[in-house]
């Protein structure tokens, strides 16, 4: 049994939204089960529309929220012992990355300024000569250098700069994860793609695994390992880029495939019906029957269980889609 960098154990997060008199319980996230193994460095891509959970599954990771069931284990180490939890060592093992750039720096500060204080702070460097030699480096792995930066504020850049520079942040530790919430989605299409590339020249490089965050699926099928899918706060679908994006085995995902845009626009707004969201959310039964040509009575009635294939692939439905043989574990 290979070891695991990330295990996301059944975790389901439960927000209580509206006033006293019509408070109503959201589960954003309904005991999702991922893990990524470590060893081997890997993006994977937590892909749906808009409300379907993914930056409340990544504020999990982060430890910004606190799980209501199940657990996150990170090297072994599981997120509901407290006892044992080290802030320290978690800030060097795992860094975000956020959706806009410029929301992640101070005006008032100098952007050098967080890249000396990362690599000080968190004792990756002794000294600020040893700082200086460090970040230096981090940025000329993101095509920039401290000779570029230094003494610059965020709004001397431009998105992707500064997407850029916050990801040589998250790199000065040399994590073992980074978490990138929608990092393309403030910047220009015609450097998307660049970040993305730098994505999957980094991971290498550095030997670090991407929880790469997107709406964007043309971004999601060029650069992931592995893609998972959420909708309504389940995970529906798991596996292998290729074989997800080239075979769909729930009609969910099949419906998104008919709708991938050109790289950097998202999807149709047809897609996310958000008039039937507060109904789906609530469903016990299968959430995506509402809308799906495929559902039988069993869908609207039970949820289904995740079947999963010989090859690993996991799909959330009672009626699979192509020729991928599926059980339930």
């Amino acid at each position: 049994m290979s070891e695991k960098l990330l295990q996301i154990k059944g975790v389901t997060k439960t927000f209580h939204i509206g006033g006293m008199l019509s408070k109503k319980r959201l589960t954003a996230v309904d005991d999702v089960t991922i893990d990524i193994d470590a060893g081997k460095p890997v993006i994977l891509s937590i892909v749906g529309e808009s409300g379907c959970g993914k930056s409340t599954l990544c504020k999990m990771i982060l430890r910004m929220h606190d799980a209501d069931e199940g657990d996150i284990v990170l090297s072994g180490h599981a997120y509901r012992d407290k006892r044992h939890y080290n802030q320290f060592l978690f800030k060097r093992d795992v860094q975000p990355i956020f959706q806009n750039p410029y929301e992640s720096f101070s005006m008032r500060k100098t952007v050098d300024t967080y890249l000396f204080n990362t690599a000080l702070r968190l004792k990756i460097a002794k000294n600020m000569r040893e700082a200086e030699v460090l970040v230096d480096e981090t940025l000329k792995s993101v095509g920039m250098s401290l000779a570029v930066v230094r003494g610059k504020y965020p709004t001397q850049f431009s998105g992707g700069e500064l997407q850029r520079v916050s990801i040589a942040r998250a790199l000065i530790t040399k994590p073992k994860l980074i978490i990138a919430d929608e990092p393309v989605a403030a910047i220009d299409a015609s450097m998307k793609m660049n970040i993305v590339n730098l994505f999957k020249e980094l991971k290498d490089k550095y030997q670090v695994s991407f929880v790469y965050v997107t709406h964007d699926l043309s971004t999601a099928y060029y650069v992931s390992d592995y893609i998972a899918t959420l909708y309504r706060g389940n995970l529906i679908e798991y596996g292998p880029a290729k074989e997800i994006m080239d075979n769909p085995a729930h009609p969910y995902t099949e419906l998104l495939m008919t709708a991938v845009p050109r790289v950097g626009e998202k999807w149709a707004q047809a897609v996310a019906l958000p008039d039937m969201e507060e109904n789906e959310y609530a469903l016990t039964s299968c959430k995506f029957a509402p809308r799906c040509p495929y559902a039988s009575e069993a869908c609207r009635r039970t949820r289904p269980n995740m079947v999963v294939s010989a090859e690993g692939r996991k799909v959330l439905c009672f009626h699979p889609l192509g020729d991928t043989v599926f059980q339930v574990p």
